[in-house]
Formats: structure tokens, C-alpha cells, sequence
């Protein structure tokens, strides 16, 4: 029997892979984050399946769960929003699985920055802005950030960054970022991307807090920061991609030779 985690999406039910829908519906025992991972992806587990809700429960309770369900001879889903690369508490629940000899496996979703740059309408990397994308978060309560991974010091690559779980320290985050990008910097804030209630705020960096807030965006938010949010940046340039001369050099290079 196996474990499989599984990336539910940014929140549009819709939005889970055809490969985790599939497994999805194989797996007799589903625990599920049910703040998070919205309610119609539950309909697609078998109609005599294990359903459980894990959003107030502690990791040893999560790990019996699955234990309990792989020894009665489950496959089991343990359903994750977004994607399990990013952000999702996998690398304690693997441990754990791994110690008690559990299979599991990893079946990908689409990530919330992806998602949020779709209601953005944007590309993340723009030829002659920018080609790189950091994509971090600020320290909280729960969670420290690692030495050398603070906002001021990741800042000053100025690379375009993707903040996720950060739009409740929007103050924090003008203060770190502003030295390094300036006050004028456009950002994007994509609140519940993908879902019904999705928000979107765009703004100068020096205006980030008061916009969040005037918004009412605390939580499920991703803040883009980066001059590749001006579409009309002076020095973007067309991509190589399309370009003519790449397109006449294809065909010169797959034409017969006499």
C-alpha cells in the first residue's frame, strides 16, 4: 500500500493535475487540510472513502492516521494545496513515514505563484528586465528564516521575488525591500488566486502596506515585487524565442545540405 501526497491546486478545484485526480479516486483514505483544500476535490474520492479533516490536528495524530489506514490495507491520499515543493510541511511527514516504513510517493500540483501570475495576465521573466525568480517568505512566530535568508539580504540581488505567507508584515516588507528595488517598484497582490473570492492590488512598493490593508489581505496572498510587473519598462526587449533571425536559423539548419 502507498501514501501518496498529493498538490490539490492554488484553489480552484479544477485546477488539480489529471494525475492526482486519478489517484485521488483510487485511494480509500484521504486526509485533507479542509482550511485549505476546497470541498469539491473531496467528491472525487471513492463513495465509501476515509475522510479526514486535518486542519486542527497535530503531526503525531496526522502520522496515526496514516499508519492506522496503510495497516488496514489503504492507499492513502494526503491531499496538500498547492504544491508539495513549496511551503507544505512534507519533509516532517515523510520522516515520520519513513521510519515507520511506509511507502509514499509525490504527485505534483499547480503552485500558487503560478496560478497567481495567470490573474495577473503576466510573464515572470521578461526579456531585458528580468530572468529570475526568488521565491521566499518573512519570518514568523512559527518559523524562522534561516542565516542569510532574510528579505534584506535576498533583496539585494534584486531579483523579481514571489513572497508567499507574507502579507500580514507588508510594513516589514517596504522596509527590507525599498533600498534595493525603491519606493516607486510596482507590485502585485494576488489574494486566493484561482478561486471565487480572488483579489488582485497592484501598487508602488512605498504604498504596499495601506493597499493590503485598505483590501482587507492578511492571509492566502502572494506579493510580486519587481520591475517586470511595468509593462511598459523602457528596456523590454523582444525574445530570442520567436524571434526572425532564430526562426530563419532553424530553417537554414534543417534545410537538405547539397
Amino acid at each position: 500500500m502507498t501514501v501518496y501526497f498529493i498538490g490539490a491546486g492554488p484553489g480552484a478545484p479544477d485546477l488539480i493535475t489529471v494525475r492526482g485526480a486519478q489517484i485521488l479516486g483510487e485511494c480509500r483514505t484521504c486526509l485533507y487540510a479542509g482550511s485549505l483544500v476546497p470541498a469539491e476535490l473531496l467528491e472525487l474520492c471513492p463513495a465509501d472513502a476515509d475522510l479526514i479533516d486535518t486542519a486542527r490536528m497535530p503531526l503525531p495524530d496526522i502520522i496515526e492516521h496514516i499508519v492506522a489506514a496503510h495497516a488496514r490495507g489503504h492507499d492513502v491520499a494526503r491531499l496538500h494545496s498547492g504544491d508539495l515543493s513549496i511551503y507544505s510541511a512534507l519533509t516532517e511527514q515523510q520522516r515520520e513515514l519513513t521510519a515507520r516504513g511506509v511507502d509514499h510517493r509525490i504527485v505534483p500540483g499547480v503552485p500558487a505563484f503560478a496560478a497567481a501570475a495567470a490573474a495577473l495576465d503576466t510573464e515572470l521573466t521578461v526579456p531585458g528586465v528580468g530572468q529570475s525568480l526568488l521565491i521566499t517568505r518573512v519570518s514568523t512566530l512559527s518559523t524562522d528564516m534561516p542565516p542569510g535568508e532574510d528579505l534584506a539580504t535576498l533583496a539585494a540581488t534584486g531579483v523579481t521575488l514571489a513572497l508567499h505567507l507574507a502579507a500580514h508584515r507588508a510594513e516589514q516588507i517596504v522596509e527590507a525591500l525599498a533600498p534595493h528595488y525603491g519606493d516607486d517598484c510596482p507590485t502585485a497582490t494576488v489574494a486566493f488566486a484561482s478561486r471565487d473570492n480572488e483579489q488582485v492590488v497592484r501598487c508602488p512598493l512605498h504604498r504596499l502596506a495601506q493597499t493590503l490593508e485598505a483590501a482587507g489581505i492578511r492571509k492566502t496572498a502572494i506579493i510580486f515585487v519587481g520591475r517586470v510587473l511595468d509593462d511598459t519598462h523602457p528596456e523590454v526587449t523582444d525574445s530570442y524565442l520567436y524571434s526572425r533571425a532564430r526562426m530563419t536559423k532553424l530553417r537554414a539548419d534543417s534545410s537538405p545540405h547539397p
